[in-house]
């Protein structure tokens, strides 16, 4: 409640005169109003009797003028409201209203307990004068039976006034009392306090990281044994800060420069500890991530699953999960620390998206180049065998036969001769000769060079190239095989009637070549994979070819500093693009 040490000294002292003060006003105020309450009610009582004798003649010759004029009469000389009821609770005089508009008064408090007690009063609010009354009533007895009732009503405002009168004087003394006090405590608890605010700046300054900061002792009492008890607390803390800076810094180098994701938990189940991996494999902020529970930052049900599974079991538990639209293949691993909480936990985040996605390739390359080397081999099986069964006694059936194997052999070497390339291409020891060359020359002549293909296939082949084109840096030769690759794919796969555009122009510091067809397309699931070895979707499959072009191209243009890519829509065309720096200075 109070930040300084003296305040926390001196205020169990002024709230114990504040509290005691405040009891005594209370109580003594509560005592003496009652005390002028019971003086009152006798008062008015005895002045009650009085009126009755004053009015029992009139009562008797039922005559209500005469009855509202004595008892109005009283009112005024004892500086009271007066009020006769009969038996039945009707008002048969009343001093300051008229009597015949009156409520019954029957079931009043004071009315009940004077036919029954022989006495009655009652402290309320009155609707008729619009303030707080006591009333004191009496009743008349006739031949040992209650006629009627006087009720006298005094206004409490006066007694108020006295109390509040008397509550004042003992206040202002309570005032000063606590005024006292408080100066005193306060002196007293600033002599003990001094030392204590030195001690608190030293601490402070120690907290900000100034580890050489110690105290003075002045005195050989407790507060100087204090002084030299912190001083070696603050050596022995300067070295386990040093020594635990040091390896704080160690981990947090190892956590954020880890491939696995790390998690950590504490006994509620918040998350205390993310590092870059995680924070990347979960897709969240790892600052904001710090606080909030694993469910929400991990917002996968399996990955929540296992995490529970650990705690509930209090077993290490592991399983693959996959996440995202890109489905990213997650191994997650969750340690319970049940000496830290019912819900600590170490999650371990591996990504062996890269992993299962080379394997697939894996499986894909050997499935492809089995298919591929399938069916030249069966071929020449074939061929082989027709000669031995007898083709060699027919020279012209054998020469045809040697001319289909010698075809199957060249397509063969070409596999081979690609595979090697496209090794050594990746592998880097395929050197490049760059050289700064007109963008238009390397795609005009590759165009030109297939021109005749595309007109036999009935393909319209065009370029629209911006000018000027920038210079670009590149291995023409190269460059030139990996536009061939583009067109060639393009003619084959665009139906007669259709049409071929190649285009070129400068985006910044890189020059965008394109190649736009009206084909068949790709569906969009094997566009991530048309550029892997021998890969090839299910309609290329019956046109022929090595399915290593898009490979090579893709190795080229990448040796390049460039990226290449495709964009398509099944039976509506493909568009393959790829980018080359420029030339410096160009």
């Amino acid at each position: 409640m109070f930040r300084r040490m003296r305040w926390r000294i001196a205020g169990p002292y002024v709230l114990l005169i504040v509290l005691v003060t405040t009891a005594l006003v209370i109580s003594f105020s509560g005592l003496l109003r009652q005390a002028h309450m019971s003086v009152l009610e006798d008062r008015l009582a005895a002045e009650a009797r009085l009126l009755l004798e004053e009015v029992r003649p009139l009562l008797s010759d039922d005559n209500p003028d005469a009855i509202n004029d004595r008892v109005s009469h009283w009112a005024g000389l004892l500086d009271v409201r007066v009020t006769v009821i009969d038996s039945t609770g009707v008002v048969v005089g009343e001093s300051h209203r008229d009597s015949a508009t009156m409520d019954n008064h029957l079931y009043r408090k004071e009315i009940q307990e004077a036919f029954n007690a022989g006495r009655g009063s009652s402290v309320r609010y009155s609707q008729t004068l619009g303030y707080e009354m006591l009333y004191v009533a009496v009743p008349l007895e006739v031949d040992g039976g209650i006629t009627h009732v006087v009720r006298i009503a005094y206004p409490l405002d006066q007694i108020e006034l006295r109390v509040a009168g008397v509550q004042r004087t003992i206040l202002l003394a309570s005032v000063g009392v606590v005024f006292v006090g408080i100066l005193i405590a306060v002196l007293l608890a600033e002599r003990i306090a001094l030392p204590l605010r030195t001690l608190t700046r030293v601490a402070h300054r120690l907290a900000a990281g100034d580890l050489d900061a110690r105290l003075l002792p002045t005195t050989q009492d407790e507060v100087g044994e204090l002084a030299r008890a912190f001083n070696g607390m603050a050596e022995s803390l300067s070295i386990h800060i040093q020594e635990l800076t040091e390896q704080r810094s160690q981990s947090h180098a190892v956590l954020e420069h880890m491939a696995d994701g790390v998690v950590i938990t504490d006994g509620e189940g918040r998350v205390q500890l993310v590092n870059s991996a995680a924070a990347r494999l979960l897709d969240v902020e790892g600052d904001a991530a710090v606080g909030m529970s694993f469910s929400q930052v991990a917002r996968h049900h399996r990955i929540i699953d296992i995490w529970r599974d650990s705690v509930e079991r209090n077993a290490e538990q592991h399983d693959l999960v996959d996440v995202g639209p890109k489905g990213s293949h997650l191994q997650i691993i969750a340690t319970p620390r049940p000496d830290l909480g019912p819900q600590a936990s170490l999650v371990i985040i591996q990504d062996l998206t890269r992993v299962r996605r080379l394997e697939s390739m894996r499986r894909d390359f050997v499935s492809n180049i089995s298919h591929e080397l399938r069916t030249p081999l069966a071929s020449l099986k074939a061929l082989v065998e027709t000669l031995r069964d007898g083709a060699l006694d027919d020279p012209p059936a054998a020469q045809r036969f040697l001319d289909s194997i010698e075809t199957e052999v060249d397509a063969l070497t070409q596999m081979v001769q690609e595979l090697l390339e496209l090794s050594r291409i990746e592998s880097g020891r395929v050197p490049l000769r760059l050289s700064a060359v007109p963008a238009e020359n390397l795609i005009v002549s590759a165009v030109d060079r297939l021109r005749p293909q595309a007109e036999r296939a009935g393909v319209n082949l065009s370029t629209e190239l911006d000018a000027p084109l920038p210079l670009v840096l590149a291995d023409g030769a190269r460059i030139g095989q990996v536009v061939s690759n583009l067109v060639h794919n393009a003619i084959k796969f665009t139906p007669a009637g259709g049409s071929i555009t190649v285009r070129a122009s400068a985006m910044g510091d890189m020059v965008e070549v394109t190649v736009a067809d009206t084909g068949v397309g790709i569906p969009v699931e094997d566009l991530d994979r048309i550029f892997e070895r021998f890969y090839k979707v299910d309609r290329a499959r019956r046109g022929g070819g090595t399915g290593l072009g898009l490979a090579i191209a893709k190795h080229i243009v990448q040796n390049h500093g460039g990226r290449i890519w495709a964009t398509s829509k099944e039976g509506a065309g493909s568009v393959f693009s790829f980018t080359l720096p420029t030339a410096p200075g160009s």
